[in-house]
């Protein structure tokens, strides 16, 4: 921080376009300002919370012309210097929709160079109630949210979109913990665990499937997330029996179960021990799917080299850091003629698509889920194809 730092002063700004990461662009002397707690088109005081060389980041804290979007936050910990963990209380439910799509399309043009119309779509929810896993910091035995971008503890006794079913732990004491996890699964089943106690596990049920799964580790946090995926992927690579499919990724085996079912001989691979040992029991019943534990592009590499020469289809569910130039290259050398995409960041996805295109595989289908309300999260499927040579 230089001398001149203007961390603290309030800012009169005309707020512009809304950006990827729950914020908005404004512009101060020339230089980039993201704003929370803003929409476009308003004129606010924002305070500056945070400055480097190349922006600004601030809070607003009056808005001088709101947006006829803006609604009162439904929860009273959400606003300036509070809650961290919701990004768009202040819009309703049918905006904060719209400038997610607005952020997927503006994206994708942006780093991959690709053109897109998107439609946000919903799972049937008003943006509360959905989160069935949900992670609150301890600061001296006291539960609570982080406020964004900092450790100061925001104690709260209610969070909005926890889904009602969550165990109640904000209203206990954790000593020694430094985290506490409430975990409400599809059965019904509840797990509450701390940083000192990360055991357990629950079981999570997908079209009559049931998937065991640490209470700790990865699944949809969202209750229609695992099912709306699942339709989404197969929907896309209209799997037929007989064909071969990679799921990478693969997590407890969510997407090879569905594969194998329709018919396909699965190679499933995650870099994490427990989800491949939930992932033998889960799909134990189903003899065409091989599982192995490792780095993906590690364990293609070892594929290829004992044989793999191509594939049919290929499902792709990277962490929110994308899959990379390497693992994409690998799947398109195996020449698969369908590849479903699913994503949790658009610019990841972006970065991977762009590759994917200059190997030759274009977008058939992008489908946008709006599946964290209240928050800039999203979570997109994209289906690609080869595109065909160009002739004459």
């Amino acid at each position: 921080m230089t001398d001149d730092s203007i961390v603290g002063t309030v800012l009169e700004l005309e707020v512009g376009p809304v950006a990827h990461g729950g914020h908005c662009v404004a512009r101060y002397e020339g230089q980039v300002v993201f704003v929370r707690h803003a929409l476009p088109g308003e004129l606010v005081h924002a305070r500056v919370t945070a400055q480097t060389s190349k922006y600004l980041h601030a809070d607003a804290v009056q808005v001088l012309t709101p947006s006829p979007h803006r609604i009162e936050p439904p929860c009273p910990y959400a606003g300036p210097g509070r809650c961290g963990g919701c990004d768009f209380q202040h819009a309703n439910i049918v905006e904060q929709r719209r400038l997610k799509a607005t952020v997927v399309s503006d994206t994708l043009r942006r780093i991959g160079g690709i053109e897109r119309n998107i439609v946000m779509e919903s799972p049937g929810d008003d943006g509360l109630g959905w989160r069935t896993r949900m992670r609150y910091a301890v600061v001296n035995g006291r539960p609570g949210m982080y406020a964004h971008r900092s450790h100061d503890l925001i104690p709260i006794d209610r969070c909005l979109i926890a889904h009602p079913d969550t165990p109640s732990v904000l209203d206990q004491r954790w000593p020694d913990a430094s985290s506490v996890q409430a975990v409400v699964s599809s059965e019904g089943k509840t797990a509450v665990l701390t940083d000192k106690n990360s055991g357990g596990r629950v079981v999570e049920v997908v079209h009559n499937r049931r998937f065991r799964v640490e209470a700790g580790g990865f699944w949809q946090v969202h209750p229609a997330a695992p099912t709306t995926l699942v339709d989404a992927v197969m929907a896309g690579l209209e799997p037929v029996e007989g064909e071969t499919a990679l799921d990478l990724y693969s997590g407890v085996g969510l997407f090879a179960a569905f594969l194998a079912e329709a018919g396909c001989a699965v190679l499933a691979v995650e870099g994490d021990r427990d989800a491949v040992k939930n992932a033998r029991r889960n799909l134990h019943d189903l003899p065409a799917v091989t599982l192995e534990q490792g780095d993906v592009d590690k364990v293609l590499n070892v594929a290829v080299g004992q044989g793999l020469e191509s594939v049919d289809l290929v499902v792709l569910d990277p962490p929110r850091t994308g899959a990379g130039q390497a693992v994409v290259r690998r799947i398109a050398a195996l020449a698969p003629r369908r590849v479903a995409y699913v994503a949790c960041d658009p610019a990841a996805l972006a970065r991977d698509l762009k590759t994917f295109g200059k190997l030759g595989y274009g977008i058939s289908s992008l489908r946008a889920f709006d599946l964290f309300g209240m928050t800039h999260h999203i979570e997109c499927v994209a289906v690609l194809e080869p595109r065909p040579a160009a002739t004459g």
